[in-house]
């Protein structure tokens, strides 16, 4: 009876939850029929898109690791040195040695000295123009001088204006006008007791030069430098009766640069000379040569090949010119060979600057030289560098001076056919920047002569040293010293010998007094050695010369 009663209860609840439904449904129906009521839409939010916040990076800093080892930092630094060829020259008995003791800082100066040979000297320098586009420098030296000697004076009065003027597309013009005129006295006659009038040995040359040359600063588009230039020299001497000479040098080098390691250079050189001599006919001296060559350069490896077809009054001969250098990585070391063929002018002025008391020459030769050689240099340390070389050279027409059978005071001029050499050179050098710097070079010669008896007037043996010191900054000390093995000479006797060596030791000192005042001592042949580089000709021996440099325009 409870069964039924329970389930009579479930099914009233479930007719009464169907009724209920039922109803609403009705009622729901009704209302979509009601058409009197206005239609609406009610909005109760606007939808706005967005994307959802990203979370960000965040890096938080470490400190470094510590490291105490210590780094070990190489450098391979190239050795800076300079690597000087010193070629001695003769010196003139009575010239005065230069006593400049560093390069000059000042654009302008004058200076002045007297001692007990010389008097007066001095020597001038200006300099002026823009200095970017155009540079002048008038130079002018004189002095006179007189030894102990009967007739034993000298004079220079020498004067040198020289430019540069920089033109548009990369061009430059530089030129130079000169004069210079030197006397000289033929002192050196035997036997002493021989009377001449003053004006009997007067000895005295003149010379007018001018030059003028074109170059481009930078490479054309093709890679070609250049630089022509015509240099013409006037020369003469006032004896009577007078001898002259005027020669003409024009020199047109070109360079084409094919990359970075080849290059090509051509160059033509014409050098006409027309000399007369008083008792004789006119005599005309030309030499003319073409000089095509090959350049190769590396880090390491330097050549130059070239064949210079040449004509020596209208003599053809082909000059070989063959150069290597090889150098170490580090740059400390230098291996070098030549095989090189060149002239040397015979001119009347080239023969007075070698010998200043020879008789004007009645013939003028070329000197045709074939030289080979081989050597090395490079330097021990920072500071040393040195360089050896030996050689041996033919030379063909070699003028040789020697002394006259009369009194033995002039020379003449002699040639020799082929003259044979055998060479040793050797130089060392200590330098230290700018402050100090020392060089020793010693020149060994064996000559062996074919058509001449002696080598006359060739020295055998020369060794020279050079010393600069700027001990503070305003105080400069130097010191030079030549010394030599005496030359073959034919004395009025006709007896051949070595003439006597010579021991020549020179020192100077110049400091500052004032911003523009200097003083300078000069003493030469500190042991009075009176030796003779020319025979019967000795020098003045020991003497002093001081003065003071005035310095402006800085």
């Amino acid at each position: 009876m409870k069964i039924e009663k329970r389930l009579n209860q479930l099914n009233m609840m479930k007719g009464i939850i169907c009724f209920v439904i039922f109803s609403l449904l009705v009622c729901a129906n009704v209302q979509a029929q009601d058409t009197t009521k206005r239609k609406t839409i009610n909005i109760t939010s606007v939808f706005k898109p967005a994307l959802k916040n990203t979370a960000k990076l965040n890096f938080n800093a470490e400190a470094p690791l510590i490291d105490t080892a210590r780094p070990n930092l190489k450098y391979n630094l190239p050795v800076q040195f300079l690597s000087l060829v010193y070629q001695p020259v003769g010196l003139n008995p009575v010239a005065l040695p230069a006593d400049s003791v560093k390069s000059w800082n000042s654009d302008n100066y004058i200076k002045v000295g007297a001692g007990n040979v010389h008097l007066p000297y001095v020597l001038a320098g200006l300099s002026f123009g823009d200095r970017k586009n155009s540079f002048f420098n008038l130079y002018a030296e004189g002095y006179s001088s007189k030894g102990k000697l009967p007739f034993q004076e000298n004079s220079l009065l020498a004067a040198t204006i020289s430019g540069t003027i920089r033109a548009a597309n990369n061009l430059e013009w530089d030129g130079a006008l000169g004069f210079r005129g030197e006397g000289y006295y033929l002192y050196g006659f035997q036997p002493d007791t021989l009377k001449f009038a003053k004006s009997q040995l007067q000895q005295q040359f003149f010379t007018f030069d001018g030059r003028i040359g074109l170059r481009n600063t930078v490479p054309t588009i093709y890679g070609l430098t250049y630089h022509p230039n015509v240099k013409i020299a006037a020369f003469g001497e006032n004896n009577d009766p007078r001898s002259s000479e005027l020669d003409m040098v024009l020199n047109v080098p070109v360079e084409k640069t094919l990359n970075e390691h080849f290059a090509i250079d051509l160059g033509f050189t014409a050098d006409i000379t027309n000399y007369e001599n008083g008792n004789a006919a006119t005599i005309n001296n030309n030499l003319f040569l073409v000089s095509p060559a090959v350049v190769y350069h590396s880090d390491n490896l330097a050549l130059h090949i070239e064949m210079t077809p040449s004509w020596d009054q209208s003599n053809f001969h082909l000059l070989p010119n063959f150069r290597a250098d090889y150098t170490t990585d580090n740059k400390r070391f230098t291996l070098f060979a030549s095989l090189d063929g060149y002239y040397d002018k015979g001119s009347f002025k080239r023969f007075a600057g070698i010998n200043p008391w020879l008789w004007a020459p009645t013939n003028l030769l070329n000197t045709r030289v074939t030289e080979f050689f081989g050597g090395f240099k490079g330097s021990l340390s920072d500071h040393i560098s040195y360089l050896a070389k030996a050689g041996f050279s033919e030379s063909r027409n070699m003028p040789l001076f020697l002394n006259d059978s009369l009194d033995g005071k002039n020379f003449q001029v002699v040639y020799e056919d082929k003259l044979d050499a055998f060479s040793l050179h050797g130089e060392i050098s200590y330098i230290q920047g700018e402050d100090f710097n020392i060089t020793a070079a010693l020149t060994l010669n064996n000559y062996k002569t074919s058509s001449q008896y002696r080598a006359w007037g060739l020295l055998p043996l020369e060794f020279t040293t050079a010393m600069r010191w700027q001990i503070m900054k305003d105080l400069w000390l130097k010191a030079d010293l030549w010394a030599f093995q005496g030359a073959e000479w034919r004395y009025l006797n006709q007896s051949v010998a070595n003439g006597a060596g010579g021991f020549d030791l020179n020192a100077g000192v110049e400091f500052r007094i004032t911003r523009q005042l200097n003083l300078w001592l000069q003493m030469n042949d500190l042991f009075n050695d009176k030796y003779q580089r020319w025979n019967q000709y000795p020098v003045y021996g020991f003497n002093i010369l001081g003065g003071v440099i005035f310095t402006f325009g800085r």
